[in-house]
């Protein structure tokens, strides 16, 4: 829709593209977006369809106000990224670029382009991608959703905000909750994306400082190999930790968790990040009752549900995407569709009893990110048109700004849109404010999300968790769930007066981690790779030789050349010694063939 100034959105309303083998003898065909990769998934992200609806609700609704940019009229350019690298760069270019027929051929480069600011996008590593080519022309960018941690770097995102917190918060407050249910033994998988691998590596950090031990910790993507996501779901069944913290996105965790129900497993407990753990669509996943994990606070936006409902067959047949929805939602097709196997829509279809993440909006969370934004871009745009006069405000859109110009004003936004603070810090971010969620049993037998307690970061040390509500867990108990395989270990294998060490003191050193290098996958290994070990030793022994570890090499803990020594007494037995990183090796001046693997408990 046009207007007197345009902002852009990019949202990921399909996951997928058609692949398209080229034969090197004609021009390739341009990307286009589906929302299969297999028979039998939907053709569409319904909730991302709401996503983009909620941007046209919130662009109308400041249309018709009488107090934000009166008399100025927004429009909207909304593009479909298809979560794809390629698509999002080749929409970015398309928002950079000028409405203008002439062609500019000066030296000067940064002539506004035909937005004065973007929404989006859904995905951290498409955002990446569309702040690198719209940053130099100064476009500002606002994510309903982009949490990676990388993006408050402001050397290298100058341009980009949120109204989203971002992943560095979410990390320490999912770190702090494994901590205060007393887990220390865990299993982690992530997303192989900037989301996944920035997240994961943020709360690994946190963990760590928080002593906890990770028993493994697996990447994948949905289009890896079943051959892989197989593996990595022999892992979670196998493994002994019975707490599995996952930073995924839902597509990712979709197909991990179809494989996972294909064989029974023994019960887990999972810890989402606010990427799936809010998803209303993976609660069809009903061994994962119990799910615990930290979403954006649910809230009300007057008038955006009759807004949703309100397709009427003239709306929709203009749309392609509505369309397809329509045709998805009520398996028929309208008029000339390409959808030639299903029946004619006959007119009987009603919006208003289909049950779908598009119609429901009794979880608003991350809609409400994208209504923010929207308000954000328009707060700012209205402080470079309007001023205040004898207390009447007058807007002149005849007015030619730069997006540069928007882009300083965003930084200086601070408002209250229907009881919701908007304003952005140095970096970009908002203040972070998590509730935490649990999956519980309803009564009919479906999964509901239920709010049982509340992270907020901008509170003193001490002060930032609480829990107000009891949770259900994995087991449909109230009881804090344990590793009970581990204490059985514990148990059998360590005589009377002895104990197992299973954590690492925050003072050791940590090795630098390649990005996409290979990891430690011995059992029991570490998240900062280093050389912690699980061994039985006297009370008395133990705290002897950490005294003495202590004044050698600078740590609180017993080190594995120690741990080697006392293999040789015979009044101990070494349960484990946790494989390092190689680089820590040569760094601390250690044999590696000094180490000992971690056996698998009985």
């Amino acid at each position: 829709m046009d207007g007197d100034f345009i902002i852009g959105g990019v949202l990921s309303i399909h996951y997928y593209m058609y692949t398209v083998k080229h034969n090197y003898t004609t021009m390739p065909e341009p990307l286009r977006c589906t929302g299969r990769f297999c028979v039998g998934l939907k053709t569409i992200d319904s909730r991302e369809l709401r996503f983009s609806r909620a941007m046209i609700f919130a662009i109308e609704e400041i249309n018709n106000s009488t107090e934000l940019l009166p008399g100025i009229k927004l429009g909207y350019h909304i593009y479909d990224s298809c979560a794809s690298v390629p698509v999002a760069v080749h929409v970015a270019f398309q928002l950079s670029n000028g409405l203008d027929p002439v062609f500019y051929t000066g030296d000067n480069c940064s002539h506004s382009g035909m937005v004065k600011a973007v929404v989006g996008e859904t995905g951290s590593t498409p955002s990446i991608s569309i702040s690198r080519i719209i940053g130099p022309f100064n476009i500002p960018q606002v994510s309903h959703f982009a949490t990676c941690a990388c993006l408050s770097d402001k050397q290298q995102y100058p341009n980009f905000f949120r109204t989203i917190p971002s992943d560095q918060f979410q990390a320490d407050a999912l770190a702090k909750l494994v901590k205060h249910f007393g887990w220390t033994w865990i299993g982690a998988v992530r997303s192989d994306s900037d989301y996944g691998n920035n997240g994961m590596a943020s709360f690994l950090d946190a963990a760590r400082k928080e002593g906890i031990c990770v028993e493994y910790s697996e990447s994948f993507h949905w289009n890896h190999p079943r051959s892989k996501i197989k593996r990595i779901a022999d892992v979670i069944r196998r493994s002994t930790a019975m707490v599995v913290v996952a930073f995924t996105s839902p597509v990712d965790l979709r197909i991990l968790l179809e494989e996972l129900s294909l064989e029974p497993s023994p019960p887990r407990q999972w810890i989402g990040s606010e990427a799936w753990v809010t998803d209303t669509d993976m609660q069809r996943f009903s061994f994962c009752a119990g799910a615990i994990g930290f979403g954006i606070q649910k809230s009300v936006i007057p008038g955006l549900r009759d807004f949703l409902l309100d397709l009427s067959p003239s709306k929709v047949a203009a749309s392609p995407v509505l369309t397809e929805f329509w045709e998805d939602a009520f398996n028929c097709r309208l008029g000339k569709s390409a959808a030639i196997d299903k029946r004619l829509c006959d007119g009987t279809e009603d919006i208003k009893t289909l049950q779908s993440p598009y119609t429901d909006t009794s979880q608003l969370r991350i809609t409400n990110m994208v209504y923010k934004a929207v308000y954000a871009i328009a707060h700012a745009i209205h402080k470079t048109v309007c001023q205040e006069t004898n207390s009447t405000t007058q807007c002149d859109k005849f007015t030619s700004i730069e997006s540069k110009e928007v882009l300083t004003q965003l930084k200086e936004v601070n408002f209250s849109q229907n009881g919701y603070d908007v304003s952005f810090d140095a970096n970009g971010d908002p203040v972070a404010r998590y509730e935490l969620v649990n999956w519980q049993n309803s009564e009919s037998g479906s999964i509901k999300l239920v709010t049982v307690g509340h992270y907020d970061a901008s509170l003193p040390v001490g002060q930032k968790f609480r829990i107000n509500r009891n949770l259900t867990w994995v087991d449909g108990g109230t009881q804090v769930p344990v590793n009970k395989q581990f204490e059985d270990f514990e148990e059998q294998r360590c005589p009377p007066a002895y104990r197992v060490m299973d954590r690492l003191h925050p003072a050791a050193r940590s090795p630098p981690v390649q990005r996409g290098g290979p990891r430690p996958r011995s059992l029991g290994w570490h998240p900062a790779g280093s050389q912690q070990f699980c061994a039985c030793l006297p009370t008395e022994e133990l705290k002897r030789q950490t005294m003495a570890a202590s004044r050698t090499v600078g740590w609180s803990l017993v080190t594995p050349a120690l741990c080697k020594q006392r293999e040789r007494a015979p009044q101990t037995r070494l349960l484990a010694t946790v494989t390092p990183h190689p680089r820590s090796s040569e760094r601390d001046g250690e044999s590696s063939d000094s180490k000992t693997a971690l056996p698998s408990p009985a």
